[in-house]
């Protein structure tokens, strides 16, 4: 079973940027869609951004223009920037890779957008 593990979660000021990654132990294209979610305490577990075998990316509408995902099949990793934080983007970050409906999530990273 694949292994995920997100790096790059960190305490930031408003307006900051950080930059999330998440390594696969196996090649990122045996996965349909990977993708990184979020959940805030007191919340669901919601999308960010996805990107499918083929290249198609989907982003939730709270983080469109300020985040963008992105994947290195050399290095096996998807990585999500993140620009223009705001504090309602604080929250445990998830790495997902999904197969035939299958999915498997890593440990989560931290992120808190405080001043």
């Amino acid at each position: 079973q694949v292994q995920l593990m997100e790096s790059g979660g960190g305490l930031v000021r408003p307006g900051g940027s950080l930059r999330l990654s998440c390594a696969a132990s196996e090649n990122i294209f045996n996965f349909n869609v990977m993708g990184w979610y979020r959940q805030a305490p007191g919340k669901e577990r919601a999308l960010v951004a996805t990107i499918n075998v083929g290249g198609v990316i989907n982003y939730a509408d709270s983080v469109k223009g300020r985040f963008t995902i992105s994947r290195d099949s050399a290095e096996n990793t998807v990585a999500l920037q993140m620009n223009t934080l705001k504090p309602e983007d604080t929250a445990i970050y998830y790495c997902n890779a999904r197969i035939l409906g299958r999915d498997t999530w890593g440990p989560g990273t931290q992120v808190t957008v405080s001043s």
